[in-house]
């Protein structure tokens, strides 16, 4: 009669859902607990050892089973007579009520036998043999096979292991099965009577078998006793389940780099593009550490899309002498191949110009076109950044009151839990370059008249450039260099690397004082052999350092050349 009860209640079973929480990657969030069983009877008790997991896929992105629950035991469980289907806590806490079935209960034994699950009163689980089992390769890999998932998908990052303890127990003389959340669940709908009868087992041992070490989907971790009975409201919401998860095992980053070459001394950048075929959020960021010359420069908190790509990149400053550096380029947070980056450090050598004389003479000259090197005056680039946007859900947690005997009510102990994702923003920035170039007859030049001049005397060169952003001052540099060339060599062979004045964003260059000027001024002399016309200067802006390479603008200006020095002088006799 006992018997008939007890199928005729499982029957009417029609419960509400509860929480959940995992974890996945070769790494267990769960411990345990548990402690005496107490004293049962011939109608209700629970054999040491007798117990199992129930194993489900999670997926990371929306908390959403992705497999059928399997349920593994080391024991011939042929026997059993009722359980509640294949569901996990997960189904539950979305809306699965709780239901009962007699019919074939599926299982499978493990080659390898697992540790035992539950605790008793001559035995103390122990929970790092059963995270050492779980986290394995061949549990990991046999867990593949049986929900017929790539053990590569399994492993990648994008999914978590949800695994819940299972107790075979004698219930008033049936032999059931059942996880600690079904046994929340069916104590309820009973008015208390499975924690009348086996509550060392179904409250305290059972769900205290596994539980968070930290939170995780939302769900808080326990904290509260390891040995002591608890309630189906904390049963439901926070014990009977532990979590693998895998974020060691990430994979789908490429990185792809470039050879440089850099001025000596200068402040430059260096990037790469990171590629990824998953997305990257807080929860699993990326960072990439840079070596170069003994020194490690590490971006962290990298975000980016699934199948998207951004810029990750560094500032530094080049050496003083010429030399080949090697940059190593690893990544941390995912798997990835390591990248390898040339960087040519060259000096930046001025070929000083012959001082001129006042015989030299160059009766085959003809005038050259200005050089036209295509110009880099703007970038654009970004990366992305991660926020979380809620999205706040009542989770029910109906509890059953019990006013007297047959007689109570149902309360909602529910709470409001945040089922809210990450979303993704991309961050532009922006830099423009602009320069302007001033020529002018030097000061000492004495029959000058504004841009005109007589040739054999200096020139003054002024300039100044401009670079415009909204990035970070990790991410660019102002102009560092500029390099001029003259007609007399046709802009080939000689050239003036300028002096820096003013250096930052607005930067400013100046000839360097000249050794042959009898003032020590900052001029280029003139060839006094240049004919009459236009004599243009051409400059180069160089070594303006953006994440997209260099940026650099062409320049020229011009003095007009009418007569020579020679006809400023005069020789006539002394009086």
């Amino acid at each position: 009669m006992k018997r008939v009860t007890a199928f005729l209640l499982c029957l009417m079973l029609i419960i509400f859902s509860v929480p959940i929480s995992v974890f996945a990657e070769g790494d267990g969030n769960f411990d345990g607990g548990g402690g005496g069983m107490g004293n049962g009877s011939s109608q209700n008790f629970w054999n040491p050892r007798n117990d199992g997991v129930r194993i489900t896929v999670i997926r990371c992105r929306d908390q959403m089973p992705v497999t059928t629950p399997i349920d593994f035991s080391n024991k011939n469980q042929n026997n059993i007579k009722i359980h509640f289907g294949k569901k996990s806590k997960i189904q539950y806490r979305n809306g699965s009520s709780l239901q009962a079935y007699t019919s074939v209960y599926n299982y499978y034994i493990p080659s390898q036998p697992m540790p035992r699950i539950i605790g008793s009163s001559s035995y103390t689980i122990n929970i790092e043999a059963t995270k050492k089992y779980f986290c394995s390769e061949y549990a990991l890999k046999l867990i593949a096979s049986l929900t017929g998932m790539n053990y590569e998908n399994l492993i990648s990052g994008d999914y978590k292991i949800l695994i819940e303890p299972i107790a075979y127990m004698t219930f008033q003389g049936v032999y059931m099965a059942m996880t600690a959340h079904e046994a929340a669940l069916y104590d309820e709908k009973l008015g208390g009577g499975l924690r009348a009868k086996m509550v060392s087992l179904s409250h305290k041992n059972l769900p205290l078998a596994l539980f968070l070490q930290t939170s995780d989907l939302g769900f808080a971790a326990w904290s509260g006793s390891s040995n002591q009975k608890v309630s189906n409201t904390q049963i439901k919401a926070y014990l009977g389940l532990g979590v693998i998860r895998f974020s060691e095992a990430d994979k789908g980053v490429d990185i792809d780099s470039n050879s440089y070459e850099y001025r000596c001394d200068t402040d430059v950048i260096t990037s790469i593009t990171v590629n990824t075929d998953r997305r990257r959020t807080p929860d699993n960021p990326v960072s990439v550490t840079f070596r170069v010359n003994g020194q490690n420069y590490t971006v962290s908190n990298i975000y980016i899309p699934e199948g998207e790509s951004q810029k990750v990149w560094f500032k530094w400053h080049t050496p003083k002498t010429p030399q080949t550096l090697n940059i190593d380029v690893s990544i941390s947070g995912a798997s990835a191949n390591k990248a390898n980056i040339t960087a040519q450090i060259v000096d930046l050598k001025e070929n000083t110009p012959p001082n001129p004389t006042a015989n030299d003479k160059n009766s085959s000259f003809k005038t050259s076109s200005i050089p036209s090197k295509a110009p880099k005056t703007s970038a654009t680039w970004g990366k992305w950044d991660c926020y979380w946007e809620p999205k706040w859900e009542w989770q029910a947690n109906w509890s059953w009151v019990s006013t007297g005997k047959n007689t109570g009510y149902w309360v909602d102990n529910g709470h409001w839990v945040d089922r809210g994702d990450w979303k993704y923003k991309w961050i532009s920035y922006y830099a423009y370059l602009s320069a302007n170039m001033n020529l002018q007859p030097d000061a000492k030049v004495p029959t000058a008249y504004s841009k005109t001049m007589k040739s054999g005397y200096g020139i003054n060169l002024n300039v100044n450039s401009n670079l415009s952003s909204n990035a970070p001052s990790s991410s660019i540099t102002g102009a560092q260099n500029a390099i001029s060339y003259y007609p007399e060599f046709n802009y080939k062979t000689y050239n003036r690397v300028l002096e820096m004045i003013t250096a930052g964003y607005s930067s400013s260059f100046q000839l360097r004082k000249n050794k042959y000027s009898t003032y020590n001024q900052r001029v280029h002399f003139t060839p006094i052999w240049y004919p009459d016309g236009i004599y243009s200067v051409y400059a180069e802006v160089i070594d303006v350092w953006t994440p997209e390479g260099m940026l650099s603008v062409n320049l020229n200006d011009y003095v007009n050349i009418k007569g020579s020095l020679y006809d400023d002088w005069h020789i006539g006799p002394q009086f």
